[in-house]
């Protein structure tokens, strides 16, 4: 008889639950977690039934989830909420992602003398500010979590900053079973698309971060049968689009608001493009390419490890000239082989929960 598995609680701490990479990616960590490991996420800000209207992707889990409303700045009630949930809870693992959860899950979880603590940076360009690195630094010293990156070049960084030789890397995963090949046609009638056009794709918060008026301004010197399709919600949305009104690009350029079936917004795509100024492991590309669609990713953090090197171009961050003649060329592109072989081999998601569990078992012994 094959031994019964350990029996689990893990806790993941994010700073909120809204849609974006790293939260999608801690609700798969929940989703496919294995029977014998009971998962829970605790968002720091944020109100349980606000977010679940606000992104109806977490009602499956509502039992799972639970908000701790922080406040801005440093709030002591946070930190002593947090104790009480696992003093309550008593989680064997508590895995962290980002500084600030870092700061309030790490400290509750060492005063509260939680087994396991593991942390995931899932970008390092923050620690370009001296205060964030001196904090993180302390407080690694402090509660020495496993420390993981989901990119090599995120582990080389925190390895360079920290001293933390046997930092881990676990690069992110997409679901290979959900973001699959489709058909265009039945894909573009869904959304509302136009069939006879080169439909170019970008997903991601509207945020001057993520580059979508790079996108906007190249699409001016591109042909006009080049259409661009936009998923995502943000700040910016109203600047993106009167730049499209005033660029002339108002029948070209196609704002799809948030969308729940992001694999039907891949499949109804030619080509995938993050034209971001700063990223750290994004996910859109692995779920495009997942989806047999060729990527254009600017090159900055870590978006290079996403890419198919037989299919994807990667170009230079915050130049629109360089994106243009990227987005030129991808058009004209013939290719040998699908993108989709490569995240099924490097980065799967169950690979990435696998060894997400592994560690976290390991550490217990």
């Amino acid at each position: 008889m094959q031994p019964t598995p350990q029996q689990t609680t893990t806790i993941h701490v994010v700073q909120h639950l809204s849609p974006g990479g790293l939260e999608c990616l801690v609700l798969e960590l929940l989703r496919l977690a294995s029977p014998s490991n009971q998962v829970l996420i605790v968002s720091l800000e944020g109100e349980h039934q606000q977010a679940l209207e606000k992104w109806p992707r977490l009602r499956p889990f509502s039992g799972q989830l639970h908000f701790l409303g922080k406040s801005s700045g440093w709030c002591k009630t946070t930190l002593f909420r947090l104790k009480a949930l696992f003093k309550t809870t008593r989680p064997d693992i508590v895995h962290t992602h980002h500084i600030g959860p870092l700061i309030y899950g790490g400290i509750a979880a060492k005063s509260t003398r939680v087994p396991v603590c593991i942390h995931t940076e899932h970008d390092v360009w923050h620690l370009q500010n001296w205060r964030h690195r001196l904090l993180e630094k302390v407080v690694l010293n402090w509660v020495r979590p496993v420390l993981v990156g989901d990119a090599n070049q995120v582990t080389q960084t925190l390895r360079s900053y920290f001293n933390y030789p046997d930092a881990l890397t676990i690069k992110n995963g997409v679901d290979c079973e959900r973001f699959t090949p489709g058909d265009k046609t039945s894909a573009r009638t869904t959304l509302g698309l136009p069939e006879a056009t080169y439909m170019i794709g970008c997903a991601g918060r509207l945020e001057w971060v993520k580059g979508h008026d790079q996108m906007i301004k190249a699409f001016k010197q591109l042909p006009e049968n080049y259409h661009l399709a936009i998923a995502g919600q943000g700040s910016q949305e109203a600047q993106l689009r009167q730049l499209a009104d005033e660029s002339g690009l108002s029948q070209r350029v196609h704002f799809l608001g948030l969308v729940d079936n992001m694999q039907t917004f891949y499949q109804a795509l030619d080509l995938f493009c993050l034209p971001s100024r700063s990223e750290g492991f994004p996910l859109s590309p692995l779920e495009a390419q997942a989806c047999g669609i060729p990527v254009v990713v600017t090159h900055t953090g870590a978006c290079e490890e996403t890419l198919c090197q037989q299919t994807g171009k990667l170009v230079k961050a915050n130049c629109v000239f360089s994106l243009i003649q990227a987005l030129k060329d991808a058009e004209t592109t013939v290719l040998s082989t699908s993108p989709r072989a490569y995240v099924e081999k490097h980065c799967n998601i169950q690979q990435m929960v696998a060894a997400y569990e592994s560690i976290g078992l390991e550490a217990m012994k």
